[in-house]
């Protein structure tokens, strides 16, 4: 609940306690299914071949830079990379076959206020619509507010972008509204919708996706017996 002001102006609930939290370091976050490494040079070559299995490349369209046309080109955009605070990316890494499959990062990170945000995701053929997509997206988040004690993690996406939307809402981000005009990517405009999970609400998305993720929830064939957005709890 809201406190007041000697002016008896409302000013929010108090926050005695907080104290400003860790920048994330640039950490090895094991799961089941997959694992996430700091990305770096050793995982250049791999990711390249992998990305280079897709059919087409529409996975690019709502990625902020165009596609590599070579293995040198994307090892230049590794080398590039690998040293920022800020995004720290992430690749992850099929413990099945030992080789990377994708990238996610950390970035516009906030620890002053506790505010974090999962971006340039770019995942394979061998990583997307998979379980060990939704756990690279769950080892992350465990990191952001369980390790580092953050209030808030955030999810950005092109609001013409069906698919990232359908993944946020599926893994229990809330939708918070556009940011109209708020870019101009590849010469054309980005309408930015926003989307995040507050410390409150972490609990309850952590026990569903342990549920979900969880071995006996898939059958022999690998499909889920039951969906993610069932293991939570119905909205009033």
């Amino acid at each position: 609940m809201s406190q007041h002001n000697q002016f008896g102006q409302p000013v929010g609930v108090a926050l005695p306690d907080w104290q400003p939290r860790q920048h994330p370091q640039r950490v090895t976050l094991e799961g089941r299914l997959c694992r996430l490494e700091p990305l770096g040079m050793q995982h250049a070559d791999a990711l390249f071949a992998a990305y280079q299995l897709a059919e087409d490349t529409r996975a690019w369209t709502w990625l902020l830079r165009e596609p590599d046309r070579d293995v040198e080109g994307y090892r230049a955009w590794v080398q590039s990379i690998v040293e920022l605070q800020d995004p720290i990316h992430f690749a992850v890494v099929d413990k099945q076959t030992g080789q990377p499959v994708g990238t996610l990062a950390l970035m516009r990170i906030d620890s002053k206020n506790g505010v974090i945000e999962v971006g340039h995701v770019h995942f394979s053929p061998l990583l997307s619509r998979t379980p060990m997509s939704t756990e690279a997206q769950w080892l992350l988040m465990r990191y952001a507010f369980d390790t580092l004690g953050y209030r808030r993690y955030e999810w950005k996406c092109n609001s013409l972008n069906a698919p990232s939307r359908r993944a946020a809402l599926r893994m229990g981000f809330q939708y918070e509204g556009q940011f109209r005009q708020a870019l101009v990517i590849k010469g054309h405009n980005r309408d930015t919708d926003w989307f995040s999970i507050i410390d409150s609400e972490w609990p309850e998305v952590d026990r569903a996706m342990q549920k979900w993720l969880a071995a006996e929830n898939f059958g022999p064939d690998g499909k889920q017996r039951t969906s993610l957005e069932s293991w939570r709890q119905p909205k009033n």
